[in-house]
This record gives C-alpha cells, sequence and structure tokens, in this order.
C-alpha cells in the first residue's frame, strides 16, 4: 500500500513509519522541518516537506495514497488552540477528499467522546466530528491514554521543588500509554480491513498519580517524591511561569479539571481495551535517563 505518515519524525510517526516500511509498504512522511528530509530517507521512505496548514501542499501530498495516518501537530503559537487544531483536520479532510482516499487512521485521544472542556482534547473532538462526515472513507480514531512522555515536563518541578503534580490529587487514577504501543496500533489498524466509522483505545497501565510519583521517584533515588494537587490558578501560573504561552496553560488546566472530576476518562473505562506492553516500571527508566542527563 502507499500510505501518507503526518506528525514527522515524531514519538509515534517514526516507529510507525519503520514498522511500515519493514512491511513493504511505500510510505511518505510529512514534515515542515526539511533538516528532516534525509533522516525520512534513511528510514526507507519519501519525505513532503511542507505545512498542513497549506492544504494544497497537502492535496498533493496524498496523491495516490490508499491510506493516511492523520495526527494534527503539537502548536503552541496560535492564539484559538482549538480552533486551529480543528482547522488541521479540516485541511486533512478537504486532501483526502480531493484524492478520493478510503482509509484513515486518526490519532484522537482519550476524552474526545465530550464535546467541551477538555481544552486541547475538544479541537480533537471535532476533528473526530469532520471525519465522521466523510463519505464512503472508513476511519479508526485511536484514542490513546496520557502519554506517559508527557511526565518528562515535570522534571524541572522536581529538579528545583521536589515535588511532581498537577491540578488533580495522588488519589486519581491515571491511563497512561507510551508512544510506541500507539505507534504498535497505528500499524495494525493501517494494515487491516476495518469499514465505516469506529473508536479504538490504547493504553498502557493504569495507575494512580500517588504510584506514578512513587515508582518515578524511585527510579530517580527519590523515593518519597510526593505527589502535589495544585489549585486551577497556581497551575496555570506555574506554566505560564515555565514559558508557556498562557493560551496553552489555560487550555492544560482545563483538561486536568476534566480528570480531576473523573469525566476525561469515563468512556474509556466502559470501553477498556487489553493493555498494551509498557508499563510505568519500563518508563521510569527512560524517565530516569532523562532526569540524569
Amino acid at each position: 500500500m502507499k500510505i501518507v505518515i503526518t506528525g514527522s519524525l515524531g514519538n509515534i510517526s517514526k516507529p510507525l513509519t519503520e514498522t511500515l516500511v519493514k512491511a513493504g509498504h511505500t510510505v511518505t512522511v510529512i514534515s515542515s522541518n526539511a533538516n528532516r528530509a534525509d533522516e525520512i530517507k534513511a528510514l526507507g521512505a519519501m519525505p513532503a516537506i511542507g505545512s498542513v496548514e497549506d492544504v494544497n501542499f497537502l492535496t498533493d501530498a496524498f496523491k495516490g495514497a490508499d491510506a493516511v495516518y492523520a495526527m494534527v501537530p503539537p502548536n503552541f503559537g496560535v492564539s484559538e488552540w482549538k480552533n486551529w487544531i480543528a482547522g488541521i483536520g479540516q485541511n486533512y479532510a478537504d486532501a483526502i477528499t480531493a484524492n478520493g482516499i478510503k482509509k484513515v487512521v486518526h490519532l484522537s485521544s482519550i476524552g474526545a467522546h465530550l464535546v467541551d472542556g477538555t481544552g486541547p482534547v475538544t479541537g480533537i473532538h471535532r476533528v473526530e466530528e469532520i471525519y465522521n462526515k466523510l463519505e464512503g472513507v472508513a476511519v479508526k480514531h485511536l484514542r490513546p491514554a496520557f502519554f506517559y512522555t508527557n511526565l518528562l515536563a515535570n522534571i524541572g518541578m522536581i529538579k528545583h521543588a521536589g515535588i511532581i503534580g498537577s491540578n488533580w490529587g495522588a488519589d486519581t487514577q491515571m491511563i497512561l500509554v507510551h508512544p510506541t504501543d500507539i505507534a504498535a496500533a497505528a500499524a495494525e489498524e493501517l494494515q487491516s480491513d476495518f469499514t465505516g466509522k469506529s473508536v479504538r483505545y490504547i493504553a498502557s497501565d493504569e495507575r494512580t498519580a500517588g504510584e506514578i510519583a512513587k515508582v518515578l521517584g524511585t527510579a530517580i533515588g527519590k523515593p518519597e517524591l510526593p505527589w502535589v494537587e495544585f489549585s486551577d490558578a497556581d497551575n496555570t501560573g506555574g506554566m505560564i511561569g515555565a514559558g508557556l504561552p498562557e493560551e496553552v496553560a489555560v487550555n492544560y488546566t482545563e483538561m486536568g479539571g476534566s480528570v480531576r472530576a473523573g469525566k476525561m476518562f469515563e468512556d474509556y473505562k466502559q470501553h477498556r481495551p487489553t493493555l498494551s506492553k509498557v508499563k510505568l516500571e519500563d518508563f521510569a527508566q527512560e524517565f530516569a535517563q532523562a532526569f540524569n542527563a
């Protein structure tokens, strides 16, 4: 098959590309960074360098494809983050329609069943709605859990304040996933014969926030590392103080409020999948390497 991968060579798209190339597929990887072109070629894929904000570029890049892995890349420089996410989803949909592509694997998110109140996931919900309106296109919405790799953003807090936390408490049950487990699921779906519009949840482990603090703390020699619950105001202020734009900080705090309220994971619990390979203790070794680097 001819498959287009969005997301450049990120934590999911790179192992996904490697898997698909090894399986004998013709793979095009979209990236906004021209410096990635040689690395993409080295993997045995073809680079398509351009902006996902340019629907004409996307239409050309999608030409001849049998399937598309569609993910909206992060962008912390926009003023209306949710709307920007939905807008990129519409760009993909327009390019898919223009090329008559019949199969799409969409990187959605846990919590995307909710119409609003989930920060950036609200934008992803809107993308799901856009794809569900595509006629004659089979769409698999992958809804992965909270990325382990998001926890790397707490390294500075641990080093400077001796704590880890967010605007939900230590007893909050967290659903976690490793990017390589998402890549494996995406590769499986791209090579399958699914039809219609459907959802697949992906998770690697289920642990409380307090357990996360203990396991990561133990891995870095701080077994008593506490999980601290922040107020929404302090959570937003802390992220802004760490350099995130206010729009991003406010949206992340909104998402955290949904986690705290138990809404973010409610649909997942009704459709709980078999857990994937990478457990919290496995990721803790990656975390320790980054912490000590």
